[in-house]
């Protein structure tokens, strides 16, 4: 291959990362803004988008993500690393599919919306949901916590420190937010769904995924490219 056109490669690749990023970022602000325009009004949760006029742009961004992560290879594993980068974002990838796919149990039980709710029906389908979610929140607190910042400069390593750990927490008290609305009093349930805790929350750590991803990319696209600059010059 001539070195001109693996160099272009290189820096394509670089780019799709930096897309990821992107996407990660423009998600959440997309719904904010589409579901303010389109409804007047913004959802308890991320997930919620799916039961509303949003769900081919939840659907669609999900499954973005979900075909960048999976073809992210990254670095081959390393000595002393249990998982390679192209296992732990195949599955980041895949859960994203899941969390696309399986539907929370927002929409009410009046009819069947999906083809996993009913295959699976609507308890089962909510689990899948919910198990994806976890499971695609893990896999981005990984890569940040511990692929990125493993040999990441200082400045950068306590942003994907501070990004991997915000995506830890809000994970945590999402949850127990979320456990509080279904099974909690009713006047707490009632108050977190009216500030929409949940739904700031998630934003909050899909941004940060976003942002972990962007630095990741520039960082890289920076060093490629003064590489390529240095190999250039007679």
């Amino acid at each position: 291959m001539p070195e001109q056109t693996r160099d272009d490669l290189v820096i394509s690749y670089l780019r799709v990362r930096q897309a990821l990023g992107g996407l990660g970022v423009g998600f959440p602000l997309v719904l904010i803004f589409g579901g303010l325009l389109a409804e007047s009004r913004i959802l308890p949760s991320i997930s919620d988008y799916y039961h509303s006029i949003m769900r081919d742009i939840f659907v669609g961004c999900l499954f973005a993500i979900g075909v960048f992560l999976i073809s992210y290879r990254g670095h081959p594993l390393k000595d002393g690393e249990r998982f390679s980068d192209d296992f732990v974002a195949t599955l980041a990838g895949l859960s994203a599919f899941g969390v696309a796919l399986f539907p929370n149990e927002g929409g009410g039980r009046d009819q069947t919306e999906t083809l996993s709710q009913q295959l699976m029906g609507f308890d089962w389908a909510a689990t899948g949901h919910y198990i994806s979610a976890v499971i695609f929140l893990g896999t981005l607190a990984y890569f940040c916590l511990v692929k990125f910042a493993r040999t990441a400069k200082p400045m950068r390593r306590r942003i994907y420190l501070a990004c991997g750990w915000f995506i830890v927490g809000g994970g945590v008290l999402a949850t127990v937010a979320s456990l509080i609305k279904l099974k909690g009093p009713a006047g707490w349930s009632q108050a977190i769904t009216d500030i929409r805790l949940i739904f700031w929350i998630e934003a909050f750590g899909i941004l940060a995924f976003g942002i972990s991803w962007l630095v990741k990319g520039r960082a890289q696209f920076d060093l490629v490219k003064g590489l390529l600059s240095k190999r250039a010059k007679p």
